[in-house]
């Protein structure tokens, strides 16, 4: 921290002067642009949207995989009372109207398990019902017991969903695993913005500082010259103006200032007593990245590639639904079990009496117009724009990669011209300025070279900034750490 503190005091020397100057709150905090991306990716909205979105898929998974595990279930009815007048049917066939006082009870436990492959349905229940007859002369009692019963559901010919699940889930999970990955990256891409936007404040509040007590240091120096009749009264008037451009400039460059330290106080969920000193990056990694590497990465990490595998398969499980729900389907349901009846609960599970249940129903489409047939259609259709979508994305996709990897290897050069150019016009404004004072030279050159100053600070600086946008993009579009030759990973246990 002491080295990097030093080093922002030996490139920005009048950095920690405006602060001063300017009335900015005292609690300072130096940041490097490595602790920012951190404290984004911990503190900022993004942030938290990317954790719970990947917390929603993550919970999602779950509840699939659970749907494949047995089920325990208990339903029960205690009571239902039921005081009504109903009509009843006599031994000699005539109807009359009696009041009835009914209460029921019921209680079933049952485990169930779904079959994947099939779609079917294994079951086992037990359950007891009572039912209590209210009369005026008492309460009649009766019990029926179902020990056990063993069943089957099996849908025949019919679309399978659970088939079509166990290939797309996993492939959802991997994806929304992916790109939380990325969601990371775009975080450090949008702090890198902050950074440098606030980073860029910071300088032009310097520069502009700066400038104004260089500009009135000469002007005062203008006005002796002046009374000695050694410079005319248009050069005198120029300097003027030099120190009220710079003093506009300088307060318009802390509104700036303001404007970004509030977004990055804001994206980074600072303290508002909290003033950041930003470090400017000082170690630029030799990097050079092989775009077919960079290419082969991307297609093994990136979400996209996932993404397009899951529509590819739903737009399949689509027509496989079309053609099922278009023929000839059949349900078997199938049940044995145990069951017994008696007026005592102590009875009631004595010599059960076995029970069985067939049913195999049918449904097969005769006439419908040509509905079901359309829907086939659509679907096919669909799978093949999905289809066409998908390849054409894939081939946009690495186009996209091969072009950021060019760009990015040729970014170092143009910081490395930025950085000598922004030396060579510091320097060339020291000299213009020392012969300006001896009068070699007139006011023109002088501001001249103020103004080539002043860009080259910024090109340097837009140059930096440019740098550090590709580096993130590069690992944003691969999902690779070039630096450490490994894929990028995150501890989602922590999530």
């Amino acid at each position: 921290m002491i080295k990097r503190f030093l080093f922002t005091l030996v490139l920005f020397p009048g950095l920690f002067l405006v602060f001063a100057d300017t009335g900015f709150a005292t609690d300072r905090r130096l940041l490097t642009l490595d602790e920012v991306i951190s404290l984004a990716r911990e503190q900022s909205p993004d942030g938290f949207a990317a954790r719970h979105r990947y917390r929603g898929s993550y919970w999602q998974y779950r509840s699939y995989q659970a749907g494949y595990l047995p089920h325990l279930r208990f339903d029960a009815t205690i009571p239902n009372l039921n005081r009504t007048i109903s009509p009843i049917t006599l031994p000699d066939g005539s109807d009359v109207f009696i009041r009835r006082s009914l209460a029921t009870s019921s209680g079933n436990l049952s485990l169930s398990q779904t079959i994947g492959p099939t779609g079917g349905q294994l079951f086992v229940s037990s359950g007891l019902q009572r039912i209590d007859l209210i009369r005026d002369d008492g309460t009649e009692v009766s019990y029926l017991s179902t020990p056990v019963n063993i069943g089957f559901r099996q849908p025949i010919f019919s679309y399978n969903p659970f088939k079509w699940e166990r290939k797309i889930e996993p492939l959802r999970f991997q994806e929304a695993r992916k790109q939380y990955v990325e969601s990371l990256e775009n975080i450090s891409l949008r702090a890198t913005n902050f950074f440098f936007d606030l980073l860029l404040a910071q300088i032009n509040m310097e520069i502009n500082e700066l400038n104004l007590a260089s500009n009135d240091t000469l002007y005062r120096i203008a006005q002796g010259r002046f009374s000695l009749g050694r410079i005319a009264e248009n050069e005198l008037l120029q300097m003027e103006l030099n120190v009220l451009n710079s003093e506009a400039t300088l307060e318009q460059s802390r509104i700036d200032y303001e404007g970004a330290l509030f977004r990055f106080r804001s994206y980074l969920g600072l303290d508002s007593s909290e003033t950041p000193e930003l470090i400017p990056p000082e170690n630029i990694p030799d990097l050079q990245i092989d775009v077919y590497a960079a290419l082969a990465e991307a297609r093994k990490n990136r979400a996209d590639i996932i993404a397009r595998q899951r529509q590819l398969l739903e737009a399949e499980s689509q027509v496989a639904q079309a053609r099922a729900d278009n023929r000839f389907n059949a349900n078997l349901f199938a049940v044995y079990g145990l069951t017994q009846t008696s007026d005592d609960f102590g009875s009631v599970y004595k010599n059960p009496l076995d029970q069985q249940q067939l049913t195999i129903g049918v449904s097969i489409p005769i006439l419908d117009w040509g509905v079901s047939k359309g829907r086939v259609r659509m679907a096919e259709s669909n799978r093949e724009l999905v289809s066409t979508t998908v390849n054409q994305a894939l081939v946009d996709f690495e186009q996209e990669v091969m072009l950021r990897v060019m760009e990015f290897n040729m970014l170092k050069s143009q910081l490395q011209i930025a950085e000598k150019a922004d030396i060579i016009a510091q320097k060339r404004y020291e000299v213009t300025r020392e012969r300006f004072l001896i009068g070699r030279i007139d006011i023109i050159e002088l501001n001249l070279a103020l103004e080539e100053k002043d860009r080259s600070k910024q090109r340097y600086l837009a140059a930096l900034r440019t740098y550090w946008r590709g580096f993130y993009e590069m690992r944003r579009l691969t999902l690779y750490d070039f630096l450490n030759d490994r894929p990028l990973e995150v501890n989602y246990d922590e999530i």
